[in-house]
Parts: C-alpha cells; structure tokens; sequence
C-alpha cells in the first residue's frame, strides 16, 4: 500500500458534490444504520484483531520512516537506503498481507447481512475491486517501488512530481485504490463487520495523509532550497 508518493497539487482533482461538507446529517436515516450494527459483535476476538492490524500499519510505518529521516538509522544498520527502503517495503507489505487476512477472517465469522446479498451488490463489490486494482496498480508503475514505500524519507528523492494517471484523478491514489478493495470485499461477502472494518481503514488513511502530506512535501522544499543555494 502506498505510504508515499508525491503528485501535482497543483492539478484539480475529482471532489464529487463537493465533498462531505454539503451533507445534510440531519436527513441521514439511522434505522439503517441500526440494523448493520445488529450483525456486528464487537467484542469478537477476530474484530479486535483486524481493527489492530488496521490502525497499527500506517501508525508502524509513519514513526519508523519519520525516525529513519531524523537519523538514519536504517540507512546505517542495511549499508545504505536503497537496501533500507527495500527491507522497510518488504515489512509493509507483509504487515498488509496480515492486515487483509484478519480482515478476511473477520468478515467471514461473523453474520452476513440479507439486505447485501444480492447479485446486483456482489457486481458492484467487484467492480469496486476492479477499480481499486486499477488505482493501487498503476500508482506502483508510477512510483516505482522506493517512490511508493518511503524512500523520500531515506533521502531518495523523485525528480519531478507525478502529474499522469492515476495521480490526476485523485491525490492518494494507492489508499484510496485500498480502501475500494475492502469495501468491494465486504460487498462480495454481504459483510456489515467488512463496512464497519473499511471505514476503519479509510479513516486511518485520512489520519495518514494528514501526517505525511505536509511532511514529504517539507522534504522536497528542503531540497530545492539547497538546489538553489548551490
């Protein structure tokens, strides 16, 4: 999952209805959201678990990418930042893994809700997953691998920002391409606790983003003011 990343804010982005700010939440109907909340067992060791996994990978990988930039301590420990940044992908990526299992496992031991399980819903969660693929994918061919697991935080920096697909559609492209394969998954599966687990996980991403935007965008101001110093 992209933990970083660096597009052109400059390039408008996709911002339907204008965003949650025009919601009327007066109008919202709770009945609704009583009933998915009667298929769902909170206390379940399982949920635990994936809510966990899910609020710990983007905590994990923000203070140890953050620590790295402020010492350089993974750059000294593998002998460089290429071989750091790798060793670092490498844990996010299997710390993922785990996050979609016990996500899966979740999902699969608890109720199913009636109301999903329809055809018409199983065909939108795997367009939602088709689509996600395609966001998460692309992001990765547009990165590169150090661009997409930190290596701004190692001192590998991008020449220029990203300005092409899927980057001019929307600015995370990888956490939001997530985040529609989750909510594909539990639409598949008819899944009340996979909805409850893909809002955790869209909400740690915007916790994220919150963090890491203004952070890598400092890093590249600091290299072009040394640029300009030269």
């Amino acid at each position: 999952v992209c933990m970083s990343g660096v597009a052109d804010r400059r390039n408008p982005v996709l911002d339907c209805c204008g965003g949650l700010n025009n919601v009327d939440y007066s109008k919202v109907d709770m009945s609704v959201m009583e009933d998915v909340l009667k298929h769902i067992d909170v206390s379940d060791p399982r949920f635990c678990v994936a809510v966990i996994a899910i609020i710990f990978n983007p905590f994990f990988w923000n203070v140890v990418a953050r620590w790295e930039h402020r010492t350089r301590g993974l750059t000294r420990l593998f002998g460089g930042p290429y071989l750091a940044c790798y060793c670092l992908g490498t844990l996010i990526i299997l710390l993922n893994v785990y996050r979609s299992h016990s996500m899966t496992v979740a999902m699969k031991a608890q109720a199913r809700w009636e109301v999903m399980a329809s055809p018409e819903v199983f065909y939108a969660g795997a367009a939602l997953m088709a689509l996600g693929s395609v966001l998460v994918v692309t992001s990765f061919l547009a990165l590169g691998f150090t661009g997409t697991f930190l290596g701004d935080y190692f001192g590998i920096l991008m020449e220029e920002k990203v300005k092409g697909f899927p980057f001019n559609v929307t600015e995370n492209p990888m956490y939001w391409g997530s985040t529609a394969n989750y909510l594909g998954l539990a639409f598949m599966n008819a899944s009340p606790v996979g909805l409850v687990l893909t809002a955790v996980v869209a909400i740690s991403y915007q916790v994220a983003i919150i963090f890491e935007g203004p952070f890598t965008e400092d890093i590249y101001r600091q290299r072009a003011q040394c640029c300009k110093h030269k």
